[in-house]
Parts: C-alpha cells; structure tokens; sequence
C-alpha cells in the first residue's frame, strides 16, 4: 500500500457510518452480509448505505459478491492488512517492544489466514 491508497482507507474510515461498517463486517467474518442485514446492523437507511458501501469499496477496504438476488458485502482482509502493515512498516525503530502490543493482539485474533478471496 502506498501513501495515496492509505490516505483514500483512513478518508473513507474517518466517518462514522463507514466505521461501523467495517467493524461489522469485520466481525461478520468472510461469509459477509446481506444489505439489508447491514443497514439494519449499523442503523443507516439502506439509501444511505449505498454511498458509503461505494466509498469503503473505491478503498479497497470491502469487496461485494452477488448470491442469488442478494449482494453480500465482505470486509476485505487483504486491505485491512495492507493498511495496518502501511501504519506499522517503519514501527519500533529498533526497539521491538513498541510494536509488542500490536503484534499480541493480531496473533489473537481469529482472522481468515491468508484470506484474499474477498479483497
């Protein structure tokens, strides 16, 4: 991820309903959410969502698969990850104990190893 990629995620992070979007979506896992079922998790009017589901998109941080007549929304790890590895690359300077805490809590989490397949 270059600068200009990071600075496109975190403009699209720094609202509030997008936020929560994300966080949704991360905690959904890969299997995603309907819309309606995300409008409804979040609190947005699904007219509303759509503009921020395209803002999170053009970020590369959420990625859309059609099932049947439904399109399910994905957190799209492979961004996530790109954009953390970006806030972290230059980290510690030396001294690795910065970036312990960090580290602790991705080992932690139960993440799709690898998954790329929604990004």
């Amino acid at each position: 991820m270059d600068e200009r990629q990071a600075l496109a995620a975190f403009a699209a992070l720094g609202q509030e309903h997008r936020l929560k979007v994300v966080r949704a979506l991360v905690t959904a896992g890969p299997d995603g959410l309907a819309a309606g079922a995300l409008a409804a998790e979040v609190g947005v009017a699904s007219t509303n969502l759509s503009f921020h589901l395209k803002e999170l998109s053009h970020a590369g941080l959420i990625a859309s698969r059609r099932e049947g007549r439904s399109v399910i929304y994905s957190a799209a790890y492979a961004g996530l990850s790109d954009l953390v590895q970006f806030l972290m690359r230059d980290c510690c300077g030396g001294r690795p104990e910065v970036c312990a805490p960090v580290a602790a809590a991705l080992s932690a989490c139960d993440c799709p190893p690898g998954d790329t397949a929604h990004a």
